[in-house]
């Protein structure tokens, strides 16, 4: 029987009831990956678990993904485990991770809830069992946010596998990912975005780390770029400016731009910390 601990997806009074009339928020920091909406006047100062809130799910296990919605779907990732593993805890951790994995089987899942409501809608294991890697003291299994084009779902968990579905949650393809030994033991975290027909994915490690692009109808690898760098969690930025369509990246070592087609287009020491994390974005042209 699994770890019924669970987090709660909240929603907001404002947000439920515009419904139709709010923009979806596709992916990590929303469709423009600034993570800011248009300004709203009936958006509450204030909130709790009972004032302002339309609903509230249960979600079982742990997920520090972002939910993401389109149309009157909310979607949401989570990991439960059959053992009582050590939660994640707050305060100082001093730059140690936790030395090995878990022991136990676990579970990767995803949800998806009805706006309107918080019914579930549907439920659906992408994986289980044991982990591979340590994690992060602060962090979890399912840090991935993933990101849906208005047709599909896709869902990366990060040292386990990438996974493709419709929205109503039938797996239309899937990848697993060998897992990779990372800085402190903390895992992988950053989300995967789409660019026109492709999902694009980075996975930051310190054996071997790539930068991937996917059909994202088929789920065929179209491109695998190498990338000199050592563990980082940045969602990479699909930048559409005047001249050309960019993939920028964040990177210890360097941060990088890459075309379409995964060719590295240039590159400049950013003197970024060695814990990379925030995602670039683009602003004022």
């Amino acid at each position: 029987m699994l770890n019924r601990r669970t987090y709660s997806l909240l929603i907001l009074t404002a947000v439920a009831t515009a419904g139709s009339a709010q923009e979806n928020w596709p992916r990590f920091r929303g469709s423009t990956a600034m993570g800011v909406a248009e300004d709203d006047p009936a958006l509450p100062e204030e909130w709790s678990a009972t004032r302002n809130v339309l609903w509230t799910a249960d979600v079982p296990g742990w997920g520090w993904s972002g939910p993401v919605i389109w149309g009157d779907k909310v979607f949401v990732t989570s990991v439960s485990s059959d053992g009582d593993y050590e939660k994640p805890k707050k305060g100082l951790y001093l730059g140690s991770g936790r030395p090995t994995p878990p022991e136990g089987s676990h579970e990767w899942k995803v949800f998806c809830f009805d706006l309107q409501s918080g019914r579930k809608v549907w439920e659906e294991t992408a994986h289980r069992g044991q982990p591979q890697i340590p994690r992060h003291p602060k962090n979890t299994f399912a840090s991935e946010t993933p990101v849906t084009d208005g047709e599909r779902l896709y869902v990366l968990f990060g040292d386990v596998g990438l996974y493709c579905y419709d929205l109503d949650g039938k797996l239309l393809w899937s990848h697993d990912i060998e897992p990779k030994e990372t800085q402190y033991g903390y895992g992988a975290a950053a989300s995967p975005v789409l660019q026109g027909d492709k999902l694009i994915m980075v996975y930051d490690n310190n054996e071997e780390s790539f930068i991937a692009a996917f059909d994202k109808e088929s789920g065929e690898q179209l491109w695998r770029t190498e990338r000199d760098e050592p563990s980082t969690w940045a969602t990479p930025f699909v930048w559409e400016n005047d001249r050309r369509t960019e993939i920028v990246t964040a990177g210890v070592n360097m941060i990088r731009s890459y075309d379409p087609e995964g060719n590295l287009l240039w590159e400049m020491n950013g003197r970024m910390s060695h814990l990379t994390i925030p995602s670039p974005f683009a602003a004022l042209g």
